[in-house]
């Protein structure tokens, strides 16, 4: 999926460390991606997959409406693919651990969006900025997250 085209990246600093981080994107994007509009937004647009399942807590093979995790390093990745009849898409989260106890957390989006029905799809969520809010709500509940 890096071979996707580059939609945008968004980062935020942590407290803790890369351990620490792990468990607050883990539980954040566990969060984020169980909500329950999720599941008929996924029906509509023909995502796959259409429900969660999989081993908790994420690791690889896990499944949400949209998402399938790729890639799950403890303290350093965890990767998310997915698509829909509008959309082939990756989401990676990258932790950074930095020298002051704390941890830059970055998010990174890549997707396509083939024919007529994609550049409208693509128009609506990106254009609109409606993707960029929801990274950064993501990222911001997950920085204030307990850890």
């Amino acid at each position: 999926m890096s071979a996707l085209p580059y939609v945008d990246e968004h980062a935020v600093i942590v407290g803790g460390g890369g351990d620490e981080a792990w468990v607050r994107v883990r539980d954040g994007v566990e969060r984020a991606l169980s909500r329950r509009w999720l599941a008929g937004y996924a029906r509509i647009v023909g995502a796959e997959p259409r429900e969660a399942g999989g081993p908790r807590p994420l690791a690889e093979g896990a499944v949400f409406p949209g998402f399938r995790v790729v890639r799950a390093e403890p303290g350093r990745e965890l990767a998310l693919e997915g698509r829909h009849r509008f959309s082939v898409y990756s989401l990676v989260f990258r932790i950074e651990e930095l020298t002051d106890g704390r941890s830059r957390l970055r998010a990174e989006s890549r997707a396509a969006f083939p024919g007529v029905a994609g550049w409208v799809y693509r128009l609506l969520v990106i254009g609109s900025g409606g993707h960029a809010m929801g990274m950064r709500r993501m990222l911001a509940s997950i920085s204030g997250a307990a850890g």
